[in-house]
């Protein structure tokens, strides 16, 4: 789920009582509250060389992540970004530096790195882009990965062949259960 529409930044406050009742909705159906995902908005570009972009996509994810600790969302799912009039090195080390600035805040939330399709300039299409990404971050203990499958197949992974894939990945990145 978002806190508010993907594409655009208006957002109401969380309404404390309403979480309450999502909770005990979702224990009673046996869902796990660390289970549920929330996505970032699409409005976010951490690739970007502006460093208006940069700013307002730092301060707008750390908003999200705190709605998200609000409600006891533990996971948020990001868009890496694209690197737009710029080269695919520079955009990673922009989403480094945002991710730095985003990590850096006292939620117990964690920002999973979507895997992405190659699409146009976007950053995060291979093993080795969301490596970087890992380490490259000051400190990634708030930092994981969501393997979107529609994106992998798109990006021209055999997902046939998916366990192949999941010992590449446990090779370079590491799978933790």
């Amino acid at each position: 789920f978002y806190t508010g529409a993907p594409q655009n930044t208006v957002r109401k406050e969380i309404d404390i009582e309403l979480v309450k009742k999502a909770h005990e909705l979702m224990s009673s159906k046996n869902m796990d509250i660390n289970n549920v995902i929330c996505h970032a908005p699409y409005i976010v570009n951490p690739a970007s060389n502006d460093l208006i972009k940069q700013d307002f996509a730092a301060s707008f994810l750390t908003e999200e992540i705190r709605r998200c600790s609000l409600m006891g969302v533990k996971k948020m799912v990001l868009h890496p970004g694209s690197a737009v009039n710029e080269t695919r090195e520079e955009g990673l080390n922009n989403i480094v530096k945002v991710l730095d600035r985003v990590l850096d805040n006292p939620y117990d939330v964690t920002i999973l790195l979507e895997t992405m399709a190659g699409k146009g300039n976007e950053c995060g299409i291979n093993l080795e882009e969301i490596n970087y990404l890992l380490t490259h971050v000051k400190d990634n203990r708030k930092l994981g990965v969501c393997l979107d499958t529609c994106h992998l197949n798109d990006s021209g992974v055999d997902i046939a062949s998916f366990d192949k894939y999941l010992d590449d990945f446990d090779k370079l990145i590491g799978l933790k259960s």
